[in-house]
């Protein structure tokens, strides 16, 4: 099997996580991970932080060089406000992401925890455990960035069965999350 390299995103409007990893097979190896924040624009100035977002996006894809992209699907939080945010954060992001004509795949953090720590109600700091552990880090990376490398992990993992399914039947995977009635699939 080929190797391939991956990014994954854990997008947030203050910060944003951001992990690289290469995968051949069920090898998988440490790139990269790190957050871009956006505390250098002011906090009422949404459009300045987006842009920090999306160049700083568009700066990890030219210097990694990534095959394709993953990032983590927002769910409604408590605060609508908070959520609406959240939402043009990711926007950004993927968008920074297609701008460079990567492929873009989204998973929930549920299934992230499921593939990364083996069940969903994983804390963070079990994530970031795992993360060490499955690409043998000296230590642990931020918490935005092991659920980024986490997300990455996650795709290294349902690519291999993308790809085995793919051969096995005509049925195309979804590269996007969908809603209906409510939820997302």
């Amino acid at each position: 099997m080929a190797s391939q390299r991956i990014l994954g995103i854990d997008p947030g409007l203050a910060t944003t996580g951001f992990g690289v990893i290469d995968s051949e097979g069920q090898r998988l190896s440490y790139v990269a991970s790190g957050v871009i924040r956006t505390s250098e624009a002011d906090l009422g100035d949404l459009p300045g932080r987006l842009k920090i977002l999306y160049d700083g996006i568009r700066e990890v894809v030219d210097t990694y060089r990534p095959h394709c992209a993953s990032v983590e699907i927002v769910f409604v939080n408590v605060n609508p406000q908070s959520t609406l945010l959240l939402g043009q954060a990711r926007g950004a992001a993927v968008t920074a992401l297609v701008s460079k004509d990567l492929s873009v795949t989204e998973y929930t953090a549920l299934q992230m925890k499921k593939a990364v720590v083996g069940h969903g109600q994983a804390r963070k700091a079990q994530i970031q455990e795992m993360v060490t552990r499955l690409l043998s880090l000296s230590r642990k990376p931020t918490q935005d960035a092991s659920d980024a490398l986490g997300l990455a992990i996650t795709h290294a993992h349902a690519s291999a069965s993308f790809a085995a399914m793919g051969q096995a039947t005509t049925l195309e995977r979804r590269t996007h999350g969908q809603y209906r009635a409510g939820r997302i699939y």
